[in-house]
């Protein structure tokens, strides 16, 4: 006290419910039965908004914002202000062959990755998310490392846990340290913060 206004840090988009998986802990209620994404005019007036303001950094969020049908564009046109872009990713989404060379392009503008990993185990990511998407989700993971993300050198890859069950994360930096360790022993991949 007193209120006071601060600057607006960060614009975040949703782009849609559009997603190829179905979580039951969605808040957005997202999945492959779902059609909704932003339309044209109202993007345009987002970016434009954007463009005009002095906000440091854009938000990419859906469902799954790489299935918008104009989220190619958008990751070229942001980054081209010299602004913070981000992606919040499942990682899946980037496996579909119509999407394959979306990291590349990501990678190109050097757009931040946010990528949603329940747990670093097979069992709990599953339970979430559904059959085998940790294994894709590995799959996708390495493919980054391999554009460069997560090595410290620009490309930032930050994961982003969903606890499975009812309890609250443990302490940030421990919790980092661990999933550090074990994505990296297990897995041989590499992030940058979780």
């Amino acid at each position: 006290f007193p209120l006071a206004t601060r600057p607006v840090e960060i614009l975040q988009l949703n782009l849609g419910k559009r997603c190829n998986q179905t979580c039951a802990h969605c808040h957005v209620d997202a999945g492959p039965d779902r059609r909704e994404v932003m339309p044209r005019d109202v993007l345009e007036a987002a970016l434009a908004f954007f463009e005009q303001s002095r906000i440091p950094a854009l938000d990419l969020t859906g469902g799954a914002p790489e299935l918008h049908p104009d989220f190619r564009e958008i990751v070229i046109r942001a980054p081209a202000l010299g602004r913070r872009v981000m992606h919040r990713c499942n990682l899946t989404a980037v496996l579909l062959p119509n999407y394959a060379d979306i990291p590349a392009l990501l990678a190109a503008r050097a757009v931040e990755v946010i990528a949603s990993l329940p747990y670093f185990q097979a069992r709990e990511t599953d339970q979430q998310r559904g059959t085998g998407v940790f294994e894709e989700s590995i799959e996708a993971l390495r493919r980054l490392n391999r554009l460069g993300y997560g090595r410290g050198d620009g490309l930032v890859l930050n994961l982003v846990t969903n606890p499975v069950g009812t309890f609250l994360p443990g302490e940030q930096r421990a919790l980092e340290a661990r999933w550090k360790r074990q994505m990296h022993a297990r897995y041989g991949i590499v992030f940058d913060r979780l």
